[in-house]
């Protein structure tokens, strides 16, 4: 099975993304044939900065590495390295109806959020299906919110297959398990976003010292009693749940032995669990961004490998749809 899946290289790799994507793409590099990209081209919708945007991919191609995406078991590739796939996003947009961009509901959220919405906002779901389709996709990992934009893949796929001749498989959807859901340490009733501010969110890369910060000045409840109750205690049932993913321990076993202890000496104790399970992926992305140049490799040879694979869709394609 083929798995495509791609990460954009804005903001830093907070633990919500690691629990509820990154942990469960490692399990999948394990089980099938996988691709993985730095989705560059999808990163440029929104606004970013475009002076430092190259040292951004080269930095969260060090954080897919440091935190266990393994350039041996699958292909990691930067999107824009490879011409082809803008190419089949023009190609896909002459099947791919208008309305149903305009109707996509990541493009209605994140217009509201622009002055002046840009066409390559709403087209972001033609490049994401040139993504997958390329590849002859079985499988696209994806979170609840980008099941919409799977089925608009298959929506294309069926169309072109249907007015050129079959040419793409329709891929299906793995909605990734979201059990792990870690809300702001500033705003604990609102999901940890790496857009947010970076005192809301913690990386599996910070230091030692900003994760006691980040933790000793996290929101916490009314009262001292450490218990586990999102509706009347979001705060600290909000730690006791990052505690007990990274030290291993239910939920119960921790409101057992902090029951008579405050916050302050819990969020110590919380502290030292996430300096010490942060420290392995701390000194991996230390090793790796000492040597760029090495990252530059995997990325080149991720794409060499990347472009053997596409060339036979690519060739049929242009074929299908009368091209020289």
């Amino acid at each position: 099975m083929r798995v495509v899946t791609g990460i954009r290289p804005l903001g830093d790799l907070h633990i919500g993304n690691y629990l509820n994507t990154v942990k469960q793409y490692l399990e999948l590099q394990e089980k099938h044939e996988c691709v993985f990209f730095i989705a560059d081209l999808h990163g440029i919708t929104t606004p970013y900065k475009s002076n430092i945007y190259r040292k951004e991919v080269i930095n969260k191609a060090a954080d897919i590495l440091a935190a266990g995406i393994d350039p041996e078991k699958c292909i990691v590739y930067v999107q824009s390295e490879i011409k082809e796939i803008t190419e089949l996003a023009y190609l896909l947009s002459i099947v791919t109806p208008a309305g149903d961009l305009q109707r996509m509901t990541q493009f209605k959220e994140k217009s509201k959020k622009q002055k002046e919405v840009n066409a390559a906002l709403l087209n972001y779901p033609v490049l994401m299906s040139a993504d997958i389709l390329i590849f002859q996709a079985d499988i696209v990992p994806v979170g609840k919110d980008q099941k919409q934009h799977i089925e608009l893949s298959r929506t294309v796929a069926r169309k072109f297959n249907n007015q050129f001749g079959k040419t793409f498989k329709e891929p299906e959807a793995k909605i990734l398990e979201s059990s792990a859901k870690i809300m702001s340490l500033r705003e604990p009733k609102k999901k940890m976003s790496k857009s947010d501010p970076e005192q809301s969110r913690i990386s599996i890369f910070d230091s030692p010292k900003s994760i006691k910060k980040k933790i000793m000045t996290a929101v916490t409840d009314t009262g001292k009693e450490i218990r586990y109750d999102p509706k009347k205690k979001p705060g600290i049932s909000n730690l006791v749940k990052i505690y007990s993913l990274f030290s291993k321990k239910s939920i119960k076993e921790l409101e057992k032995e902090f029951k008579e202890k405050g916050y302050a000496e819990f969020k110590k104790s919380l502290v030292g669990i996430l300096t010490e399970s942060f420290k392995p992926f701390r000194e991996k992305r230390s090793n790796i961004v000492k040597k760029e140049n090495n990252i530059r490799e995997i990325l080149e040879q991720g794409k060499k490998k990347a472009e053997v694979l596409i060339q036979p869709t690519i060739k049929k394609v242009r074929k299908k749809v009368g091209l020289v």
